[in-house]
């Protein structure tokens, strides 16, 4: 059936075979008449003669190279030629970052569009006026550093010779190797359906013999290596005996028949991990171009080949027979959406640990003094009795004057009173509302530690569990609900306060303490004398020795926002306070000035426990007057001629600040002044700055002394004081790069993207620390690899109070060497610090847990994204330095958002060339996009009782889009790499569709039945009753204050 009108024509003899082919399959009633003439004139139709089009629009041809992967699908319409589409949105992407110009920015509160100037990229003479050095006052004091804003500045400058890296379009390909032969494309352009064909025919180029020959043998040279590396499964048990030349055979059937695939199989759903491809052994040479399509490359359903002439649909309705009817179950229930994500490649550069695996770290050994009391009460006891009159607790007014004086004998008098109180006037004889090991709430001001000093040493003498908290100031506060939590958690009933905070409190219209939001019902309780009653004479506390009953609860916030009670036994409490008394060296009749909060942390453990273990007298600053005069906590140091000092970098810079209006300062008195927050990296510089000024006025360099602690470890590690000023502290410079890929390089400070961190000393006496992988089992890190410090001694917490799971896995940790094998049969304690032991023992701590920022594999430091933020010019721009870095989940991995408050009398066009700025120097110093960065009005986001920003409370705002914004700059094209791959159409029956259809033919798919109610037995009088009415009445008269229900209006 030649036809006669190609006869003139020069044709490729390629082109003349698949000719010869389709008239066969005429011939055999294969494909119909219609069909035979769609193909025929497709084949054909590029050596025709081509006449003008109308409009002269030109057709555009494009060709898949070998080598470019799947090919990609070209679309005519109209003038538009074909076009790669995610070509074109590269090349518009990459257009509206020109100028180093995010992508998104959203303003709010607009009510016009900005002109065209106002959006012009920042240039050097617009932005020349933020680079003049200021005051930086009103910065966060945690994060300031000159040497690392020089290195911001550095970067800035450095960022506007090059552009920004902008990740360009790319195609995006899953580390899943694809297993199934169907999941290959052949390099055939004309993949589309028999009526797309008719479409497309234009617009495809034919290729020639020899490029259909290469391009189809490097297709198959690609599927079979790819299939045999990454198959497990043998093809025969799961394809009902069919082998893999059977399935290499149905490909080449299909892409040589016939343009378009064929329609899919609905009587079978086939793993796609279900077909196995061999590599044929022996075959060395290439293969040559199959002369009539797959008729050489038949085979049978034994997987014999023939040479036939057999049709190739025929074949491919064998071969879907014989596959299975029912697929496995597993594979419903599969989650392809994470396989449709790009998986993040690790860097083949990456640093890695090379040291040799680390010791563990042992403190000197504590040593047992003869006169040290068996427990705190005790020694409460002894000083109450041998000096009543020695000053144990002076508290300032606003002024910065003595506002009350406690001493040791009312100390003493007034916990008996409390401890009295407590268990013999709440409640009646016969039911007492506290009994011993019972927990209570502490709820004082920051303004009044004598009350709360006489409170909890009266819990410990009742042997009542305190569960020193915040006061809650609105029914509303930031944290509030997860504190109620916690005491509803840990049975708390009764709140002990002061008269003037229980005056303060917000009440009802009746005069009443209303309910907090979360909190359980409470009876609040003064513990002023003058509304206690006096113990009889014959009443004492029974005083024992320390024991593994627990002494008090100490609160935490975690990371999401939750509260935790970390339980201290009163062991654990006693070894404590000894083992800070022999690192500090405290001795009797000291005087110490404390300016941290007294509930908890470092304010607690010196402030209130280890001196009066040792009768030191404690001068505190509340934080009202450290707003007021910042120069204050120097000023009593030097009045009182103080020994120790505890503050935090934050009052160190303040005092700077400040410490010009102030004359006569001698700090020659100070033997140790401890930084609590000398875990955070970035208080070396407060340290470092503090130096500089007051090393004139008798500051010596070796009485600084940061320590590390956590509310699960208590304290980690302290820098002991030394009469050896020629020993310098221990510092390292550290490659920020290598310390997101978890490794220790030391660097020069010469770079930009450094981190400077001080010793926080040694371990402490009696304990031993390690640092294990953060991730995974608690193995041992290498010496050059940054872990978390794990501790173990008897100076720790005990577990988190009513979580035995959690507590397992923090308080519980058993450290394993490389082969497995546990370094010690005592467990250690997760502190939540990262960082390491360097030489000579000394501890260096890099970041906290909570702060850690895992982002395409690296790990970042909130604190270090704060003090780049804060580091940009111009520094006054952030309201107080009152700035919120978090991170959010897209797309499975996190992503950095940063809050800051801006100051009032900034402008639209300061707020975006601030941001921009910021975005620039976080690239170029941490390699890492951000995400969002979204500015609220001054004084907007919520805060904690001591002032600072409440950052759980902040991201959960920005994820209920409740944060309102002033000003919002997303930028997704610098951090969002891993977008996925569109979705390919099922070939097959989904288990959607397997789900519908048992549903429409009414199979069940599942059931519940609840367990068996059993005999009603007589005792058990909530089982009598068998209606809701009874039910109701028996309750009424039995529990009638139990809340039945609450309604919530649209103000809750």
């Amino acid at each position: 059936m030649a036809d006669r009108s190609l006869e003139g024509m020069a044709l490729p003899l390629e082109v003349r075979a698949r000719l010869a082919e389709l008239e066969l399959e005429l011939s055999e009633g294969d494909i119909t008449q219609k069909g035979y003439e769609k193909k025929r004139s497709k084949l054909i139709g590029a050596y025709l003669p081509q006449p003008p089009t109308a409009n002269g629009a030109a057709v555009v041809r494009c060709r898949l190279q070998p080598g470019e992967g799947a090919p990609r699908r070209m679309l005519r319409s109209g003038h538009i030629g074909a076009c790669d589409v995610r070509e074109a949105a590269g090349r518009a992407r990459a257009a509206s970052t020109a100028g180093n110009r995010p992508l998104f920015y959203f303003r709010f509160g607009v009510d016009q569009a900005l002109p065209p100037e106002r959006r012009a990229p920042v240039t050097p003479a617009s932005s020349s006026r933020y680079h003049r050095r200021r005051s930086s006052g009103s910065r966060d004091e945690r994060y300031r550093s000159d040497v690392h804003t020089e290195a911001v500045q550095a970067a800035l400058a450095k960022h506007k010779e090059r552009k920004m890296a902008v990740p360009m379009p790319s195609k995006r390909r899953s580390l899943v190797v694809q297993t199934s032969m169907d999941a290959y494309t052949p390099p055939d352009t004309s993949s589309g359906s028999e009526d797309e064909g008719s479409v497309q025919g234009d617009s495809q180029g034919t290729p020639t013999s020899s490029q259909g020959s290469i391009n189809m043998e490097h297709w198959i040279s690609q599927a079979i290596h790819g299939s045999t590396t990454s198959t497990t499964s043998s093809s025969s048990t799961q394809s009902g005996g069919s082998g893999a030349a059977h399935r290499l055979a149905d490909v080449l059937a299909q892409t040589h028949i016939e343009n378009h695939s064929a329609p899919p199989d609905v009587t079978t759903y086939t793993s796609e991990h279900s077909i196995q491809v061999e590599r044929p052994q022996g075959s060395t040479t290439s293969r040559t171009a199959p002369k009539y399509g797959n008729a050489e490359l038949m085979e049978t359903g034994d997987g014999v080949p023939v040479s036939s002439r057999v049709s190739a649909k025929i074949q491919q309705l064998v071969n879907t027979l014989k596959r299975p009817k029912r697929p496995p179950l597993r594979e419903f229930f599969v989650d392809d959406f994470e396989e449709l994500l790009e998986v993040q490649q690790p860097d083949p550069n990456q640093p890695k640990p090379e040291g040799a695996q680390m010791l563990a770290m042992r403190g000197e050994q504590l040593g047992v003094v003869t006169n040290w009391p068996p427990s705190l009460e005790a020694a409460l006891q002894r000083w109450g009795t041998i000096s009543p009159k020695a000053p144990c607790l002076t508290t300032m007014d606003t002024n910065g004057k003595p506002l009350y004086i406690l001493t040791y004998g009312k100390l003493w008098t007034r916990s008996m009173k409390v401890a009295y109180n407590i268990l013999h006037k709440l409640g009646t004889k016969q039911e007492p509302m506290v009994r011993p090991g019972d927990r209570v709430a502490l709820v004082f001001p920051n303004n009044d530690p004598a009350a709360s000093m006489v409170a909890f040493y009266g819990c410990l003498l009742a042997e009542v569990v305190p569960v020193p908290i915040e006061v809650p100031l609105t029914r509303k506060d930031a944290g509030s609900q997860q504190i109620g939590f916690l005491l509803g958690s840990c049975g708390v009933t009764v709140a002990l306060t002061s008269d003037a905070c229980h005056k303060g409190l917000p009440k009802s219209p009746t005069g009443e303490i209303p309910q907090f939001k979360g909190w359980p019902k409470l009876l609040w309780f003064v513990t002023e004398s003058k509304h206690l009653s006096k113990p009889p004479r014959d009443w004492f506390p029974h005083i024992k020795d320390a024991n593994n009953d627990t002494a008090y609860i100490e609160y935490k916030t975690c990371k999401d926002g939750s509260v935790l009670g970390v339980t201290v036994t009163r062991i654990a409490l006693l070894t404590h306070c000894q083992a800070l008394t022999q690192a500090c060296g405290y001795t009797e009749a000291e005087t110490i000035v404390n300016v941290l909060d007294f509930k908890k942390d470092v304010g607690l453990w010196h402030g209130i426990l280890t001196s009066v273990m040792n009768m030191m007298h404690v001068i505190s600053i509340p934080y009202a007057l450290m707003k007021v005069n910042p120069l204050s906590w120097i000023q009593k140091v030097c009045q009182y001629k103080a020994k120790v000092a505890c503050v935090k970098s934050r009052d160190m810079h303040w005092a700077l600040v400040a410490h010009r209006d102030q004359r006569d300062i001698n700090l020659s008195s100070l033997r140790m002044l401890i930084v609590a927050d000398g875990a955070n990296p970035w208080s070396i510089s407060s340290c470092d700055a503090f130096l500089n000024v007051f090393q004139s006025k008798g500051l010596r360099q070796e009485v600084i002394c940061p320590c590390a602690s956590s509310p699960e470890a208590l304290t980690v590690a302290i820098r002991r004081p030394t009469d050896d000023s020629n020993q310098p502290p221990g510092r390292g410079v550290l490659s920020m790069q290598g310390l997101t890929y978890g490794v220790i390089r030391v660097d020069s400070e010469e770079k930009l993207s450094v981190l400077t961190v001080q010793d926080v000393g040694l371990v402490m006496p009696g304990a031993i620390m390690c640092s294990v992988k953060p991730d995974g089992a608690p193995q041992l890190c290498r010496t050059d690899e940054i872990g978390e410090l794990c501790v173990c001694g008897a100076a720790t917490g005990t577990s988190y109070y009513g979580l035995s799971g959690m507590t397992k896995n923090t308080f519980e940790v058993f450290p394993v060497t490389s082969s497995g094998a546990p370094i010690s049969e005592y467990p250690f304690v997760r502190t939540g610090l990262l960082g390491f032991v360097g030489p000579g023992g000394l501890v260096f701590v890099v970041g906290k847990m909570d702060g850690l920022m895992v982002v395409s594999g690296r790990r970042h430091n909130a604190d270090d994204i704060v003090a780049t933020a804060l580091a940009v010019e111009p520094m006054k721009f952030v309201y107080r330095g009152r700035i919120a870095v978090f991170s959010v989940t897209v797309l499975h991995d996190e992503r950095i958002v940063i809050v800051a408050e801006q100051r009032p009398d900034s402008t639209e066009e300061d707020s975006f060339q601030w941001m921009s700025r910021v975005l620039q120097a976080i690239d170029s110093i941490h390699q890492v996009g951000v995400y969002c960065l979204a500015l609220v009005p001054a004084n907007t986001l919520p805060k904690t009782p001591l002032g600072g920003i409440h950052l759980s409370e902040t991201k959960q705002l920005f994820l209920e889009g409740s944060l309102h914004p002033c000003n919002v700059l997303m930028c997704p094209h610098t951090c969002v790499t891993n977008l996925p791959k569109p979705r390919q159409k099922q070939p097959e029956i989904g288990p959607a569709s397997v789900m519908v259809g048992n549903l429409v033919s009414g199979k069940r798919i599942a059931q519940a039945s609840g367990r068996d109610l059993g005999q009603i037995e007589d005792n058990d009088q909530a089982r009598k009753f068998l209606f809701l009415s009874e039910v109701l009445q028996w309750r009424a008269q039995t529990t009638p204050d139990h809340v039945l229900y609450t309604l919530l209006n649209c103000r809750e």
